[in-house]
């Protein structure tokens, strides 16, 4: 997906989220359980662009126009290497219904672990915030009706 990857090479993060789906679900590579929605997700992403380094996409599999994308990339977090990819799904509108991130070695994983460990706190003020703009702006479209 060229948009997704322009996005994040440009560290455009409010262009990473206005191509995630509201009920997107991200499986993250370091927490078993996956998380829905695009608060969260966009939420993590921001967090994991403040934690990765010399971040790059090497390569990129899929059709151009199809639905399944995988995006090979490296990256640095701390003095770890990472190899990584990133498994996008797109929905019947285009956007990204599904985001599955691997990454390798296991010690480049656990160092994501522990940096992104970190971020927790910033990201729940980030989905709070999000989550209270959302609710805001449903109530102004109810007053308007």
């Amino acid at each position: 997906m060229r948009a997704f990857r322009a996005a994040v090479e440009a560290h455009d993060m409010d262009a990473v989220e206005a191509l995630l789906a509201e009920d997107v679900v991200f499986s993250s590579p370091v927490v078993f359980k996956p998380y829905r929605g695009k608060a969260i997700t966009a939420a993590i992403l921001r967090a994991v662009e403040r934690v990765f380094e010399d971040f790059r996409y090497e390569r990129v599999i899929g059709e151009a126009d199809g639905r399944d994308h995988a995006l090979l990339f490296a990256a640095r977090v701390g003095n770890r290497e990472i190899s990584g990819c990133d498994f996008l799904h797109l929905d019947a509108s285009g956007r990204i219904a599904e985001l599955t991130v691997m990454v390798r070695p296991l010690s480049g994983a656990q160092a994501l672990q522990r940096a992104m460990a970190t971020q927790f706190e910033r990201i729940a003020a980030e989905v709070q915030e999000a989550q209270e703009a959302h609710e805001a702006q449903e109530t102004r479209a109810t007053s308007a009706d």
